[in-house]
């Protein structure tokens, strides 16, 4: 069975979600509702698809996701039993018709794959849910880092909700707790799937929804500069040994841009002299070295 949790905080979307889901022409899936103490309760829309489809509500007595949006997912797949496969689905982003038939036209070819993430191509839409992006499809078997690479090279985008995990590996290494949970769901993608294939379904699609009331359609902020410091620090340390050089580079220049948008940091400095150090890369040091020196004098 297809777990879907929806880790809820704002109804402006949510009725579009809902229909998306009662929409579904294979209705093998339970939802999973977390209010994180919104002050917009979705009771009586709720009961609107009472008989659309399976679900379980559960309001939660404090607000989390405002401090630990990572937190929030955790307790709300703790509202989850027995289940293989779990999607966590914004409460603004919508699924086309055929996402669970899709998912279980092909489970016999993914697990004899043995893999441990599902991926669905992607639309994004605007706030009226009018698409403003092409379709994002992905090969169907892509390794963890051709993914990364792809990613960083502006070949492809990805957001949690077009993803489905095998529950084990969520419950085993869990999401990374970055500020904003600003690229824990990247990182997820590489560590559930264990650095391996990731199994893209093309035919069926997730409508991501940008608008100015989530955090990708908000300004850059300190949060985000901190959340992708974070995030390229510990892929060259957890991983960086097997990345091939141009990743590598990649991810030095990516560091080095965030760190330079946010110099006033003496400890992330030390961090990446660590890493110049840990990959030999001393010419880079000294590049950066003389880069900071003429933007201060």
């Amino acid at each position: 069975m297809l777990a879907i949790i929806i880790p809820y905080y704002k109804l402006t979307f949510f009725e579009a979600t809902l229909q998306s889901l009662a929409n579904q022409t294979n209705k093998q899936f339970t939802v999973y509702i977390g209010d994180d103490a919104s002050p917009e309760n979705p009771r009586d829309l709720l009961k609107k698809y009472k008989e659309a489809f399976p679900y379980h509500y559960k309001r939660f007595d404090s607000n989390l996701g405002g401090i630990s949006l990572v937190n929030q997912w955790e307790r709300c797949l703790e509202m989850v039993n027995d289940t293989e496969w779990v999607m966590i689905l914004g409460d603004d982003d919508t699924i086309s018709n055929n996402f669970v038939e899709a998912f279980y036209h092909h489970l016999d070819e993914i697990n004899q794959f043995k893999v441990n993430v599902i991926r669905y191509a992607t639309v994004v839409v605007n706030a009226k849910g009018d698409p403003i992006s092409k379709k994002y499809e992905h090969p169907k078997l892509e390794t963890a880092i051709d993914f990364l690479t792809r990613k960083f090279k502006g070949g492809t985008r990805s957001s949690l909700s077009e993803y489905v995990f095998k529950k084990e590996k969520v419950d085993t290494i869990k999401f990374k707790n970055f500020p904003l949970a600003w690229s824990s769901d990247t990182l997820a993608v590489v560590e559930f799937s264990e650095n391996k294939n990731i199994f893209t379904i093309n035919e069926a699609f997730m409508y991501f929804r940008l608008s100015d009331i989530n955090i990708t359609g908000q300004t850059d902020s300190i949060e985000k500069n901190e959340a992708w410091f974070k995030f390229y620090v510990y892929l060259l340390e957890h991983y960086g040994k097997q990345y091939s050089k141009e990743l590598v580079n990649t991810l030095f220049d990516r560091l080095e841009k965030v760190q330079c948008n946010n110099k006033k940091t003496p400890k992330r400095w030390l961090k990446l002299f660590c890493l110049y150090i840990q990959f030999l890369q001393f010419s880079r040091f000294l590049s950066l070295f003389v880069k900071v020196k003429k933007s201060i004098t």
